[in-house]
């Protein structure tokens, strides 16, 4: 996903393909890489507290990276999009999949 060259363009096409392919609200996975700290995960975590997520980790083979699973019910796409705006602007490094 190359959110940098446009992010405006990428999330209005992701709001278009998520209401096309799903009824709302909805289960939905995101997906993150952040680089390994205790600190930036419980913050990533944290953005999901209260949410009902399932949040999984796992730590690459050389433990540099973590990818971060989040399965969480959203009630649209804008929620969604906001989301991972929320993640992106509070997390440094984070790359959302």
């Amino acid at each position: 996903m190359s959110q940098k060259k446009n992010p405006e363009e990428f999330y209005k096409k992701l709001k278009e393909q998520l209401a096309d392919t799903s009824l709302w609200p909805s289960e939905y996975l995101y997906k993150f890489i952040i680089p390994t700290d205790k600190d930036k995960i419980v913050k990533l975590e944290g953005l999901f507290d209260n949410m009902g997520a399932v949040i999984k980790t796992k730590a690459s083979s050389k433990g540099n990276y973590t990818s971060v699973s989040v399965n969480v019910k959203m009630k649209n796409p804008d929620a969604v999009v906001q989301k991972y705006i929320e993640v992106g602007e509070k997390i440094d490094g984070v790359i959302s999949l």
